[in-house]
This record gives structure tokens, C-alpha cells and sequence, in this order.
């Protein structure tokens, strides 16, 4: 089962970083229920599970266990100090690493181990376990983030969306719901009515429109459908169903939360992309829940792919576009209170078109000709003219550019890294 979740790298080198999908759901919703199923089910895989429980006594875990023991080579390990969300960021990396350096199964001659899974508390928001994934470089050496998937109780999932909490709180059913990649659309036995079922699907896609709904009862759901989802991979995040996108006629609902999406031919100009998405990710971040895309990158051969919880961000260039196949631009956004209108056509500003050049450049303090002086080190300044805009250099990353290149007095060229006049500013009258 190894080599059927085995992933490749952009360089064509095989990724053995251990996937990890985080499991969620409001209490009730079945989450224990699926891990005893998973855990013996004759998948295959080995599976470690990492449990966060709320409260002193872990009855999850002693329910756990009773399976456990017929299966050696998966390892319960239990957090008994309080709600994932708030406090366990830091002992979850410490379980990780512990997990590393003191399970067999990382150990010379032991067992591969295929997956972890971690199953967080109710009560939990998943965006600080995922945002784990992001910023420890040892945890990113040993595990990448596979996929969050959220459990939803038929029954009662309405019930849970409309409560209403005290001001300054948030509605957990409704986060978990937004940022799953996966919805498992649990005790559907409960609710009998065809149209009823249809209803709470149409209901949790307005929420979130891009993860895919699985029904189940009693938790009865193949491991395939919960491992090895690479949600989080930026390789498959190339592979992102155009159709995701199109949010047409879906049904409406007065929610703070939803998804919208951007699919558009063309090239992105990374300069304005960069400014676009700080903007969003300093103005916006606590609401916006999850963004990935993949987008093709003025002057670049390669596709540029990212993703995004809250504010933590990760992007690379992967594979080349191939011969033949359109450049375009695809991406996801799932938040609070989100201006889908305003996403977009910020978006489009980014746009590689002459007339967005033109709008950027008016932008800029200075024109072509206009005499500067430049901050050439410490209490140095240079006079000079501005004689390019969005400058390049041969040997930049990618798409990056700087907003003016400035010919001094004696002849050299050389280039303004921001538009600021601690950088660059006009030359003094008279």
C-alpha cells in the first residue's frame, strides 16, 4: 500500500514525508467511530493516531485502544492538556518530533508508517493544527499536511450552524465545515428524507462549495476517502477541477461564511500578485479560512502554486505549462464575511494586460525622465533619472521586479527596490 500513496516531488524524486490528515467535527459527529472503523479495516495502511481530547480523562482513547491492541503497528498517542485550538500548538510538535525520534517506526529496520491521523477535540478550530504543518521546519522534514477532513451529524448539523454564540465568538460547525477539504456527511439513517438530505448538502456547500460530500452511516466510510488526499500537496493542487469554480447556480443563504473562485485565461503579473495577496493576508487573514491556486506567471515557464490558512502561506514553482495547454489562473478563497466581487476583480488588476501596466505605472510617484536621487548607502544619495519601470533582473527569482531602474550621473544603472522615499526621492529645486 506504500507505493500506492507515494508522491513525487517537482524534481521527480519520490516524497517520504509521512501524510497527516487532520480529522474535525462537533462533538458527537462520529469521529471515534470512523477511527475504529479505519483502524480495523483490512486497508493496509499504518496508521499512528495523535488524539487531542477535551477534558482531564480520555474516554476516546480507552474506546480506541480496544482496537488498537489487534493492531500493533498503529500508535495511540493522547494530549491530555486541554482544547487543540488553544493551547496544544506547541505540544502537537513536540508529539510530532517525539513520534520521530522514539516510535519504531522510525526507527532503522521498523516498519514504514503510511499516515497519521489527528483527531481534534469538538470544540476545535483546525486552522492552528494545520498552520503547524507550516512553521516548524523539523515537522515539515518528517510530515506534510495531507488533508482536513470534518465529520458532520445529519441530524443535528442544521442546528449546530444556526446557534447563535456570544458576541466576539465564533460558531465552530461553521469553521470546520469552511475549511474542510473532505466532508463526511455522517448518520444519514436519522434523516430519511431524500429532500431533506439534499438540503443539508445544499446548505453545507454555501459554506464551502470545493470540498466534496461523502455520505456515510455509522461512520462506514473507506480509508481511501479520509487518507492520502493531498489536498495540501501543491503538486495536486494543479490538478484542481476547473469546475470547482463555477459557483453558478447554487442556492443562495444569508452566511458569513462561503467559497468563491476565479478561473481566468492569461498570465499574472507576480509583482502585483505579491502586493494583492499581502493585502489579503494583513487585512484579511483572520477571516479568510483557506486559499490555494495555481497560476501562470508572466515571463515564467512553470506553473506557481500556493496555498494559505489564515495568514500562514506556502507557494513554489512546480511543473512546466505544457505545449499547447492554456496559461490561465485558477484559485480558491474560503472566509468570513468575504467581498466575492472584490476578490475578483482585485484579481484582475493583477492581470498581465498593457492597460494594468499603464495603471500601475501611474501609480508610481515617478515617470520615465523624472530626476531623482537614490539612497545608495547609509547618508549617501545618488542623483539620477528614472529610466524603466518595473525593472528585472536577469538573475531574479521569478516574476519579481523591481518599480524603477535609475541611470545616475556617472552612467551606472542601477535599480529602486520599493517606491519609498527611504529609498528613492525627488531631486531638491533650485
Amino acid at each position: 500500500m506504500a507505493a500506492a500513496i507515494e508522491e513525487t516531488t517537482a524534481g521527480g524524486s519520490a516524497d517520504a514525508r509521512i501524510p497527516v490528515t487532520v480529522l474535525t467535527g462537533f462533538l458527537g459527529s462520529g469521529k471515534t467511530t470512523l477511527l475504529n472503523h479505519i483502524l480495523t479495516a483490512k486497508h493496509g495502511w499504518r496508521i499512528a493516531i495523535i488524539e487531542n481530547e477535551f477534558g482531564e480523562v480520555g474516554i476516546d482513547d480507552a474506546l480506541l485502544r480496544k482496537n488498537v491492541k489487534e493492531h500493533t503497528e498503529e500508535e495511540v498517542i493522547e494530549m491530555l492538556n486541554g482544547c487543540v485550538c488553544c493551547t496544544v500548538r506547541d505540544d502537537l510538535i513536540v508529539t510530532l518530533k517525539k513520534l520521530v525520534s522514539n516510535s519504531s517506526v522510525m526507527k532503522p529496520g521498523g516498519y514504514k508508517l503510511d499516515a497519521v491521523v489527528i483527531e481534534t477535540t469538538g470544540m476545535a478550530d483546525p486552522a492552528p493544527v494545520a498552520q503547524t504543518f507550516f512553521v516548524d521546519e523539523e515537522v515539515q522534514t518528517y510530515f506534510k499536511l495531507d488533508g482536513i477532513v470534518t465529520l458532520v451529524d445529519a441530524k443535528h448539523i442544521e442546528q449546530h450552524l444556526d446557534e447563535e454564540k456570544p458576541e466576539g465568538a465564533e460558531n465552530e460547525s461553521v469553521e470546520q465545515v469552511a475549511f474542510a477539504d473532505r466532508i463526511i456527511l455522517n448518520k444519514i439513517d436519522l434523516v430519511p428524507e431524500e429532500s431533506d438530505l439534499v438540503r443539508i448538502e445544499e446548505r453545507l456547500k454555501s459554506i464551502n462549495s470545493f470540498a466534496q460530500i461523502i455520505r456515510s452511516t455509522r461512520s462506514q466510510v473507506d480509508a481511501a476517502n479520509v487518507l492520502n488526499l493531498g489536498s495540501f500537496d501543491l503538486k495536486r493542487t494543479l490538478e484542481m477541477d476547473p469546475e470547482f469554480l463555477d459557483t453558478e447556480g447554487e442556492h443562495e443563504h444569508d452566511e458569513s461564511v462561503s467559497s468563491t473562485g476565479v478561473n481566468v485565461p492569461g498570465e499574472v503579473d507576480m509583482s502585483a500578485f505579491q502586493d494583492y495577496m499581502s493585502t489579503i493576508l494583513r487585512e484579511q487573514g483572520n477571516d479568510m479560512f483557506r486559499m490555494k491556486g495555481v497560476l501562470a506567471v508572466e515571463g515564467v515557464p512553470d506553473k506557481f502554486v500556493y496555498q494559505a490558512v489564515h495568514m500562514i502561506f506556502s507557494s513554489n514553482f512546480d511543473e512546466a505549462w505544457k505545449e499547447g495547454e492554456e496559461r490561465c489562473c485558477r484559485l480558491t478563497f474560503i472566509g468570513k464575511n468575504i467581498d466575492k466581487e472584490a476578490l475578483r476583480n482585485g484579481f484582475l488588476e493583477c492581470m498581465a494586460t498593457p492597460e494594468n501596466l499603464q495603471k500601475r505605472i501611474k501609480q508610481l510617484r515617478f515617470q520615465l525622465g523624472d530626476l531623482v536621487e537614490c539612497n545608495t548607502g547609509g547618508p549617501v544619495w545618488s542623483k539620477g533619472s528614472i529610466v524603466k519601470h518595473f525593472y528585472r533582473g536577469e538573475d531574479w527569482p521569478p516574476g519579481e521586479t523591481a518599480p524603477y531602474q535609475i541611470q545616475l550621473e556617472n552612467g551606472d544603472l542601477i535599480y529602486a527596490p520599493a517606491d519609498d522615499n527611504r529609498v528613492i526621492r525627488a531631486q531638491a529645486q533650485g
